[in-house]
């Protein structure tokens, strides 16, 4: 794929990988902002080569999740770098984020925060991507039967948190 191509696609699904760069980076807006340049720095310069083996989208988030894996390692590495020089690092606060939220999307982004993290990116993939379960599967490494029931698990924790269901025992990745 040219150049030309590529940067038109990624002009066309930056709305949407900005929006999965933010789910996959625990909604810190800096860190999403260095994942996405780096995505789109390694699909430009051809580090990240698309392949055509699915969808360009379903790669491409693939990239971005893989590259805010790295950046996380990153960031572990850097904060016991700084614990043991004595430096104290706040944890992101996106409260500000929630406040300006309407009361219902808060309450859903919380019980999202309370699922298992592969439970939270199926579902959100699926219904805030538009992917089906096979592409979300793909995107994050893992094989259809298991983005299925991740899937499932997901929806119906999700449902009973937002409905103040307690549930019995936490479905676990």
């Amino acid at each position: 794929m040219d150049t030309a191509t590529l940067r038109r696609h990624l002009e066309e699904s930056h709305r949407d990988c900005y929006a999965w760069a933010l789910s996959c980076c625990d909604r810190d807006l800096a860190e999403a902002d260095d994942v996405l340049q780096t995505t789109y720095l390694k699909v430009l310069d051809g580090r990240a080569r698309f392949d055509g083996r699915s969808s360009f989208r379903t790669w491409l988030f693939g990239v971005i999740r893989h590259t805010a894996a790295d950046e996380r390692r990153r960031g572990i590495v850097r904060r016991i770098r700084h614990a043991v020089l004595g430096h104290d690092i706040p944890a992101p606060d996106d409260s500000s984020l929630l406040a300006e939220a309407g009361a219902g999307h808060a309450a859903l982004r919380g019980a999202l925060a309370h699922l298992p993290r592969r439970q939270r990116e199926v579902l959100l993939l699926v219904f805030y991507h538009s992917l089906t379960i096979q592409e979300s599967a793909r995107v994050l490494g893992i094989g259809l039967g298991s983005a299925r029931t991740h899937y499932e698990r997901g929806k119906r924790r999700l449902r009973d948190l937002l409905d103040g269901t307690p549930t019995l025992a936490a479905d676990h990745d």
